[in-house]
């Protein structure tokens, strides 16, 4: 089977992108395009697959994301923003109502966060505080507490956007210890059997640094729901004023953020296309193969590059 793909990434978090929204695979074969596509051994590589559809007269666009490991997520806020660019510019439109798959989000273009970055605004929520929803343990509601279950003394403030987030303030992020907590909770024990994702934050001033573990991925350089339900946590414990656009970083770049008192999130940040191309996927060994490259954006990744040098400069 040849599918086309846009290779995309919003903040680092990169993707395979696939308009989805004339075709018809199971949920068993999407999977296993995701895992091809995804393997960073393979010739494309990804933190997952993004998939533009259309499933619902209620909205105008919907979005699929499938981790590397060909499980579903919620939602992936920064591929949201690729999402909504891809279907912009298929329907000719600048804002719209997105279906994710268990809720929805409002996107529009927004003015460049830099020269020649394409940028999009997206706004999510409420966030919710229920754990029982998750669940974790017999927990209700967590919000700067330890968590007996995962073995650390670090307080943890429990967040859905609406995937389930575990983060933590820190004065240094160690990468080690972030890997096992996150270890923990991705081995889907009886206590978390949906397993969740988890971030150590550093405060900057009136800014955050996030760094995630990200479910059904491992260690990755941005996650924009971890950064939506960072910048919410630190409103919730009192660290950054509600209503103030502050700015996320992580080690794939930054977005802009605001948090308001209801839960409601928005982010604004980069949606950079770097290639299209055609590939082969071969259902029945999970390969991809034979990659084309019809298209570079060379001018696209140019920006953002030089977006992350000056960021690199302070």
């Amino acid at each position: 089977m040849q599918v086309e793909i846009l290779k995309c990434h919003g903040s680092g978090n990169d993707f395979p992108l696939i308009d989805a929204r004339a075709m018809t695979l199971t949920d068993a074969q999407w999977s296993i395009v995701a895992r091809a596509l995804a393997d960073r051994s393979g010739p494309v590589g990804g933190d997952g697959l993004l998939l533009l559809e259309k499933r619902s007269e209620m909205d105008v666009l919907s979005m699929r994301m499938l981790n590397v490991d060909g499980s579903e997520a919620e939602t992936c806020l920064n591929g949201l923003r690729c999402v909504a660019r891809a279907g912009f510019e298929a329907l000719g439109i600048t804002e719209a109502t997105v279906g994710l798959k268990t809720s929805r989000a409002e996107v529009q273009l927004d003015p460049p966060l830099a020269p020649g970055v394409v940028t999009v605004r997206e706004t999510v929520g409420p966030a919710d505080l229920d754990v029982a929803r998750w669940p974790l343990g017999d927990a209700t509601r967590i919000v700067e507490a330890v968590i007996p279950l995962l073995d650390s003394p670090r307080m943890f403030t429990a967040v859905a956007m609406p995937n389930p987030h575990l983060v933590s303030f820190v004065d240094r992020i160690d990468d080690d210890e972030l890997s096992a907590i996150g270890a923990r909770c991705e081995a889907a024990p009886a206590w978390l059997p949906n397993r969740a994702n988890v971030s150590f934050i550093e405060q900057r001033g009136g800014d955050l640094f996030v760094r995630t573990f990200e479910r059904g991925v491992g260690l990755t350089n941005s996650c924009g729901s971890a950064m939506a339900a960072s910048t919410y946590a630190a409103c919730l414990t009192g660290r950054i004023d509600y209503d103030r656009m502050l700015t996320v970083f992580n080690q794939g770049g930054m977005v802009r953020a605001m948090a308001t008192p209801a839960g409601i999130v928005t982010l604004s940040g980069n949606a950079t296309f770097e290639w299209r191309g055609t590939v082969t996927i071969d259902l029945a060994t999970g390969k991809a193969t034979d990659l084309i490259i019809t298209e570079r954006r060379e001018h696209e990744v140019a920006a953002w590059d030089a977006v992350i040098t000056a960021l690199a400069a302070g």
